[in-house]
C-alpha cells in the first residue's frame, strides 16, 4: 500500500502537471477573482492550491474527480472512501466568506440546500453533498422560465425558517446601508450610473427593513446557477453557495430578477421580469409592490458592488433597476 507521504507527493505532482503551460491552467476567472477579492492572501492561495488540494484529499480520503466551473473557489467532484459522491470546495483560508457559508449551511441543515458534510476553516475547505444530476435552474430560462421561478420559490420556502436562535451572520440592513452610503460618498454625480437610483434604494432599504415582521437566514445570492436539480431528495431542487445574511425573506428575490447574466440589453430576458414579479408575489404570499421594491433595492446594490471595481462595465442589474423604478409605490 502506498504511504500517506508518498501519496501526497504523487498527488501534488499530478495536480501541478495538469497546470503546466500548454496543458491546462488555473481558470482565468479564479486566478483573477482571487487576487481582486483577497489581494496578497489570494496570491498565496493560488500558489498553495495544488498542495492544499492534495493534502485535504488525503486527510479526508477523497478520490478527486472532474473540477466544476470556478469563479472564486476551487470546486471539484470527489468520491469519499465509503463511495458517496460529494463536492470539495477550497477557498482562501481564514476569510469571512468561508465562515459565513459554514454557518449558513449548518443553520439550513440540508433543508432547501446541500448538506455540509465536513469543513476545515483553517484550510478553507468544505465537503458538500453533491446534487445529482446538478442541472441548474438556468437551463429553464427562457422557454420554461416559470419552471425556473417555481424552483427558486420552492427553495426559498425550504430555506426561510423563522430564527429560533441567534446566528453569527451579518444583518442585511447594516451591510447594505453601508454599501449605499459609501457609494454615495465616493460618487457625487451620475457616474457610473444614476445617483438617484442609489438614493432611492437606500431609502427603500430602510423602510422595508423597518416594517418586516419576519427575519430569516437569507441565502444572499439565490440566482438560477445556485439552484440545482437533484434526483435524490424531494422536492427536487437544492441551493448551493450561500452568502449568509439575516433579514426580510422577500429580499431574497433580488438576485433571481437580474439573473442569469446575459449580455446587457437582452430584451427577451428583460421582458421576463414582470412575469417573475407576479409569480414570486403569488408564490411567496406577498404583494407585487414589495417584490418590486426589494428587487429594485437588490438590483441597485449589485451595481453598487460592481462599481467598487473601478472601470468594470455596467451589468444587467442596472437595466432591471431602471425597469422596476416606474413601478415603485
Amino acid at each position: 500500500m502506498i504511504s500517506g507521504r508518498l501519496w501526497h507527493a504523487v498527488a501534488v505532482a499530478e495536480i501541478r502537471r495538469a497546470w503546466e503551460p500548454g496543458t491546462s491552467s488555473i481558470p482565468p476567472a479564479l486566478a483573477r477573482n482571487a487576487v481582486v477579492a483577497w489581494g496578497e492572501a489570494g496570491r498565496r492561495y493560488l500558489d498553495r492550491l495544488p498542495d492544499e488540494i492534495a493534502s485535504v484529499a488525503r486527510d479526508w480520503e477523497l478520490a478527486l474527480g472532474v473540477p466544476f466551473e470556478m469563479s472564486f473557489h476551487w470546486v471539484c467532484a470527489v468520491r469519499r472512501a465509503d463511495g458517496v459522491e460529494a463536492v470539495l470546495k477550497l477557498g482562501v483560508a481564514g476569510t469571512i466568506d468561508n465562515a459565513r457559508e459554514v454557518a449558513t449551511l449548518r443553520h439550513y441543515d440540508g433543508v432547501g440546500a446541500v448538506r455540509l458534510l465536513a469543513y476545515d476553516l483553517g484550510r478553507g475547505a468544505l465537503l458538500l453533498e453533491r446534487a445529482a444530476p446538478g442541472t441548474p435552474a438556468t437551463t429553464k430560462v427562457a422557454d420554461l422560465d416559470h419552471i425556473a421561478t417555481a424552483a427558486i420559490i420552492t427553495v426559498m420556502h425550504g430555506l426561510h425558517r423563522p430564527l429560533t436562535a441567534s446566528v453569527d451572520l451579518p444583518d442585511l440592513l447594516s451591510r447594505d446601508r453601508k454599501s449605499f452610503v459609501e457609494h454615495l460618498a465616493r460618487y457625487p454625480g451620475d457616474d457610473p450610473f444614476p445617483r438617484r437610483l442609489v438614493v432611492r434604494a437606500l431609502r427603500l432599504l430602510e423602510d422595508l427593513s423597518a416594517d418586516t415582521t419576519t427575519r430569516v437566514v437569507l441565502h444572499g445570492d439565490l440566482h438560477h446557477d445556485n439552484v440545482l436539480r437533484t434526483a435524490d431528495r424531494t422536492p427536487g431542487w437544492l441551493a448551493i453557495d450561500p452568502h449568509g445574511v439575516v433579514g426580510d425573506p422577500v429580499a431574497e428575490v433580488g438576485a433571481m430578477l437580474y439573473n442569469p447574466d446575459p449580455p446587457r440589453r437582452d430584451s427577451d430576458l428583460l421582458a421576463l421580469v414582470p412575469a417573475r414579479v407576479e409569480q414570486l408575489a403569488d408564490g411567496l404570499g406577498v404583494s407585487e409592490d414589495r417584490v418590486v421594491a426589494w428587487g429594485f433595492v437588490q438590483a441597485v446594490l449589485s451595481e453598487v458592488w460592481t462599481a467598487e471595481e473601478r472601470g468594470a462595465p455596467l451589468t444587467r442589474a442596472v437595466d432591471v433597476a431602471l425597469a422596476l423604478e416606474p413601478r415603485l409605490a
